[in-house]
């Protein structure tokens, strides 16, 4: 038996086809300005990538939950663009329940209980390593983001290796912006990294969601 079509797919492709070329865009754009030095770009093309990727969501008929994870994570882009402590984790916040939104999606797919316990080492050690070096007001919020990111990385996995890599992408992601918190050497360009790593992630989940739900021949634009 086919996976189920997603709703409108064919009268939509064109659309989702703009939308995912403009999200592309808007990436490009603030990759390139991150790496130039060029924060307005920066400041002007972060807020429009999860949108547009929501949108694109959208014209392929993704279920709620997805479309409401891109936009918790719009929140966070945006408020991360603050250096402000209270910006912070008020970002973090909107990306933590950002993740919950993902982890309902996933629902109850089985994962591997090997690469489990391997995320479940990586969290422990992070943890570990970072908390002496975090500033103490965001040690507890940090180690409990830090917990439900990596569940979320963990379950993504369950609808299959696109998801799974995306997840894997959002917590190298996080744990660069981290490291930076606890004031640890970075790579240079350490912000296009995070952003690289970032934009990958949600596409990558949003692509592996889609995908699972609705079959690859449907999802290919």
């Amino acid at each position: 038996m086919s996976a189920p079509a997603a709703p409108s797919a064919v009268r939509a492709a064109p659309a989702s086809r703009a939308l995912l070329a403009a999200f592309g865009l808007a990436t490009a754009v603030d990759l390139v300005s991150l790496l130039a030095g060029a924060e307005a770009g920066h400041q002007i093309a972060k807020p429009l990538l999860m949108p547009l990727l929501a949108a694109y969501a959208v014209s392929r008929g993704a279920p709620k939950l997805l479309v409401a994870a891109l936009l918790f994570g719009w929140g966070g882009d945006v408020l991360l663009l603050s250096d402000a402590d209270p910006a912070f984790l008020a970002g973090m916040g909107s990306f933590a329940v950002g993740h919950v939104c993902y982890l309902v999606l996933f629902g109850r797919r089985r994962t591997s209980p090997a690469l489990g316990a391997l995320y479940a080492a990586a969290l422990a050690g992070t943890v570990v390593l970072l908390w002496p070096d975090l500033p103490a007001g965001l040690r507890i919020p940090v180690a409990g983001y830090a917990l439900l990111l990596t569940a979320m990385a963990y379950r993504a996995g369950s609808l299959g290796l696109l998801a799974g890599l995306g997840g894997a992408l959002f917590l190298l992601s996080d744990t660069l912006i981290a490291t930076g918190v606890a004031a640890w050497p970075r790579p240079p360009a350490s912000d296009f990294w995070v952003m690289l790593t970032y934009t990958a992630a949600q596409y990558l989940l949003t692509t592996g969601a889609l995908r699972a739900m609705y079959g690859e021949s449907r999802t290919n634009v």
